[in-house]
């Protein structure tokens, strides 16, 4: 049986991952077991901060609509609860974005889940 260099394909998946390490700093960039590791690592950073993105806004989201309905006499866990008897169902992106750019259109969506329950 004939003896099998892999040049192309083992050159191919080792350039493949020094262009994903590209932009690293020293080492990091240009050899390839090490290159590697930073990609990989970064790739397990990138999902897992995928998900805490979207919880940080969750949060935020939670905050503004909070701050938003105390001043009109209410508290969060409270609006929540009228909204869901009230059947309005905007998400908290939406409330959140109401509650910054429209406080009178706020204020009509906190009276309307008052008048419901």
């Amino acid at each position: 049986m004939a003896r099998v260099k892999r040049g192309f394909k083992a050159r191919r998946r080792r350039n493949r991952m020094l262009k994903n390490a590209s932009g690293y700093r020293g080492r990091r960039s240009t050899l390839y077991k090490t290159a590697k590791m930073a990609v990989y690592k970064g790739w397990i950073y990138a999902y897992r901060d995928r998900k805490q993105h979207k919880r940080a806004y969750r949060s935020l989201w939670i905050v503004r609509i909070n701050a938003a309905v105390r001043l009109l006499g209410l508290k969060y866990s409270e609006f929540v609860a009228l909204l869901s008897r009230a059947h309005i169902e905007l998400d908290r992106k939406v409330l959140a974005d109401i509650a910054v750019y429209d406080a009178a259109g706020f204020a009509r969506i906190v009276e309307q889940a008052k008048k419901a329950a």
